[in-house]
């Protein structure tokens, strides 16, 4: 393990965001690395990896979170959890229709886990995450299909996965 390193902290990014608030600070960077890694971390634990103290990451962690920086959220993996029917929804809005109009639609279901507004042959790509394949069946039936805001959707399913990194993780500078 290397020496710990000194931090020089400067008082405001060229954004008045103050420097210890900053998700670009080095010191930062670390500690949300190893928070993406494991949420429930111990303050203490961390800063012993880094070579500072449990109070500095734990003043760190609730400075960038007042400054709305930092998120720290519980992820369930639908692969780990064993879901039974998962799939990813290419769709078509209708002319007329704004993609961000049908998106927020289908965001208050539980099993849409993910909207994202895209170029190309679609305008969303919507994936649903569902406890039971008929559940997914129903959502389709009752929330897609015949739905007038929707000109067309490709429905694709889980053959296999070989990779999920459910937890995405921003490249930091």
């Amino acid at each position: 393990m290397s020496p710990p390193t000194l931090h020089t902290v400067q008082a405001v990014t060229g954004d008045d965001v103050p420097r210890l608030s900053s998700p670009h600070d080095d010191l930062n960077q670390q500690i949300i690395r190893l928070l993406q890694d494991d949420g429930r971390a111990a303050y203490d634990e961390i800063g012993q990896k880094l070579g500072v103290s449990g109070g500095t990451v734990r003043n760190r962690v609730t400075r960038m979170r007042e400054a709305g920086m930092l998120h720290i959220v519980a992820v369930v993996d639908p692969v780990a959890v064993d879901y039974e029917s998962d799939a990813m929804l290419g769709i078509k809005v209708a002319p007329g229709i704004a993609p961000s109009a049908v998106a927020e639609r289908l965001d208050p279901y539980p099993a849409v886990v993910y909207v994202m507004w895209v170029s190309g042959r679609f305008d969303l790509l919507v994936e649903l995450v569902c406890d039971q394949e008929t559940e997914l069946t129903s959502f389709l039936n009752q929330h897609v299909h015949g739905q007038s805001d929707i000109a067309h959707v490709e429905v694709m399913t889980r053959l296999g996965m070989f990779k999920n990194q459910f937890l995405l993780k921003r490249h930091l500078p």
